[in-house]
C-alpha cells in the first residue's frame, strides 16, 4: 500500500515545513510497527520549493489472518480462501487509514509543538493513491471528495491491459489537489473515506467507532451530501451504530444552523441525571387540561412539539381516542429518555403503531409535521429567544397547519405566589422570557389573525382573582371557509 503527500512552497514558507507538520524529519527514513505490518515514512524529494512525504505500508498477511481468526460473522463459501488471496497488501483500505492515524496522529489532530502556527495554515496539497478500491466507481470517488474542496483526478485501472475487452477493475488511481485545505483536514478526509470506498473494514466495528467517525468528520461530515452513505459504510452497515451516528450528526447540523453549541441545543434534560422526573401537581393539571381540550376538538392524530421526556405522549397513549401520537424534540437525550419511559422496545405491535418519536427543530419547516389534526406546544415557546418566535410561528401555523394548536406557557404574574422563587426570577433557568396574561393574549391574537385561526384562552391550575392562573393556555382552531367569508363580509 502506498500514498504520497506533496506540497509546494517558497523561501519564506518552505515546502519542507511538511516535516514539522507530520513530525517526521525529511532527511530520515523511518519505520513504525503496526498491528498488521510495518509502516515506512520517507521523503522522495524535499526542498524549499517542493516536498513529498510517502507512506508505504507492508502488510504481514499471516498476521492479518491470525488476528481475524474467530472474528467476524464469516459463513461465506470462499471465506477461507479469501483470507489468503486478497488485495489487502496492495490496495489502500482501512489498513492504510489505521496506519495514517497511528503514524501521523499529531498531524491529524492539527498540533505541532515546534511550530504551533503551521497546522492552521492552508497550503497547496497533492495526494496520490496509486491503487484504491472503489466500490461505486469513479463517480462515487468524485462525489465523496469534490464537495470537500478537492480537484479530483480518478483513473480506472484495467482488469488486464492485455485483454482490454475485460473492462475495468474496481480499482482506481486517485489524485487529489487542493489549495484551500489544511493538512489536518486532508488527513481526516482520507482517514474516513478510504475505508468507505473499500467498504470492507479489516476489523470488527464496535460502538467506539461512532466517536472516531464524528471526531474525524468534525466540520465537514454533517453537511456532506453523501453523509448517509459515508456513515453506513464506515460503520460496516451496522444499523444501530449508523442510526446513532446520524442522530448525533443531525444535532450538530441543527446547532450549526442556529450558530450555537451542541450542548446549548441539547439542553432539554439536566446533564447530571436521566432519571424520570416526578411530575408536580401543576404538571398533571396541565396534561389533564391539554387532553381535555384535544378531546373537545375531536383530534385523533396529535403532534407533541417539544415533547421532552415524553410525559404527555405517555398520557395520550392511555387514551384510545388518539390513534397516532408523534413526539418531536431537538434533544436526542430527551428522546432517548422518552423512549425508555414509553418502553418502546417492549411495546406491543398495535400500541407501537400509534406512537413515533423523531428529532426536529421547531425553528424550521418540516414536511413530516403536515396533515395532523392537532399540535401541542406545552411549555415550549418560553425556551426560545423572542427573535426566533416568528420562525416557530410559521413552521407550525403557516407550514404544518394542524386544525387545532394548543400552546401553554407560564403566567409571569403568578410568580409572586411561589414562595421559593426569588423576586424577578423566571421559573426555569432556560426560560428566555415569561409573559403576562395580556402579553400572551396579544401574541396569540396576532398569530391567529395572520394564519386564519380563532383563539380562546383557558386557565390551567388555580385561577387567582388577582394574578390569574399559574399556567395559561391558548386554544387555536382553524377557521372554516364560512367563518372566513363572514369575516370578510
Amino acid at each position: 500500500m502506498f500514498l504520497t503527500i506533496t506540497t509546494t512552497g517558497t523561501e519564506e514558507r518552505p515546502a519542507t515545513n511538511l516535516g514539522f507538520l507530520l513530525h517526521k524529519h525529511p532527511e530520515k527514513a523511518q519505520a513504525f510497527s503496526t498491528s498488521y505490518g510495518t509502516a515506512h515514512v520517507l521523503y522522495p524529494e524535499a526542498d524549499a520549493e517542493r516536498c513529498t512525504a510517502a507512506l508505504l505500508l507492508e502488510v504481514d498477511a499471516v498476521a492479518l489472518v491470525r488476528r481475524r481468526k474467530g472474528k467476524g460473522r464469516g459463513g461465506a463459501p470462499d471465506a477461507a480462501l479469501a483470507q489468503y488471496v486478497n488485495d489487502r497488501p496492495y490496495a489502500a483500505s482501512s489498513l492504510l487509514a489505521v496506519a495514517l492515524s497511528g503514524v501521523f496522529s499529531s498531524a491529524m489532530k492539527g498540533t505541532c509543538t515546534a511550530r504551533p502556527e503551521l497546522p492552521q495554515q492552508v497550503r497547496p496539497l497533492r495526494i496520490e493513491v496509486p491503487a484504491l478500491p472503489a466500490r461505486g466507481g469513479p463517480d462515487l470517488v468524485r462525489g465523496l471528495f469534490e464537495p470537500l474542496g478537492w480537484t479530483v483526478t480518478v483513473e480506472p485501472v484495467a482488469l488486464d491491459v492485455e485483454f482490454p475487452e475485460w473492462g475495468d477493475s474496481r480499482y482506481v488511481r486517485l489524485v487529489l489537489e487542493s489549495e484551500s485545505l489544511t493538512l489536518a483536514e486532508a488527513l481526516r478526509h482520507l482517514y474516513v473515506l478510504l475505508p468507505v470506498l473499500d467498504d470492507a473494514k479489516h476489523y470488527w466495528v464496535s460502538p467506539d467507532e461512532v466517536d472516531k467517525l464524528l471526531r474525524a468528520g468534525e466540520g465537514w461530515l454533517p453537511a456532506h451530501p453523501e453523509q448517509k452513505l459515508i456513515t453506513s459504510r464506515y460503520l460496516s452497515r451496522r444499523w444501530s451504530l449508523t442510526r446513532q451516528a446520524m442522530e448525533r450528526l443531525e444535532l450538530v447540523r441543527l446547532a450549526e444552523a442556529d450558530d450555537a453549541e451542541v450542548e446549548e441545543i441539547d439542553n432539554a434534560v439536566e446533564a447530571e441525571t436521566e432519571t424520570e422526573e416526578r411530575p408536580t401537581p401543576l404538571a398533571e393539571q396541565r396534561r389533564d387540561a391539554i387532553i381535555a381540550a384535544l378531546g373537545t376538538s375531536g383530534a385523533a392524530r396529535v403532534l407533541d412539539l417539544g415533547c421532552g421526556q415524553g410525559q404527555l405522549v405517555q398520557a395520550l397513549l392511555k387514551d384510545q381516542r388518539f390513534t397516532e401520537i408523534v413526539g418531536v424534540d431537538v434533544s436526542m437525550r430527551a428522546l432517548t429518555i422518552a423512549s425508555r419511559r414509553l418502553k418502546l422496545d417492549r411495546m406491543g405491535e398495535r400500541q407501537a403503531a400509534r406512537v413515533k418519536l423523531f428529532q426536529g427543530s421547531l425553528a424550521y419547516t418540516d414536511n413530516r409535521l403536515k396533515g395532523y389534526d392537532a399540535a401541542v406546544l406545552s411549555e415550549v415557546v418560553e425556551h426560545l429567544d423572542l427573535p426566533r418566535l416568528p420562525a416557530l410561528e410559521y413552521a407550525v401555523f403557516g407550514s404544518a397547519r394542524p386544525r387545532t394548536v394548543l400552546v401553554t406557557t407560564p403566567n409571569v404574574e403568578y410568580n409572586v405566589r411561589w414562595e421559593s422563587l426569588p423576586a424577578g426570577h423566571v421559573r426555569h433557568g432556560d426560560h428566555r422570557f415569561e409573559w403576562t396574561r395580556e402579553e400572551f393574549r396579544n401574541w396569540a391574537g396576532a398569530v391567529a389573525e395572520r394564519h386564519g385561526y380563532g383563539v380562546e384562552f383557558i386557565p390551567v391550575g388555580p385561577d387567582d382573582p388577582e394574578v390569574g392562573p399559574p399556567t395559561q393556555m391558548a386554544v387555536f382552531r382553524m377557521k372554516t371557509t364560512n367563518e372566513k367569508e363572514a369575516k370578510a363580509a
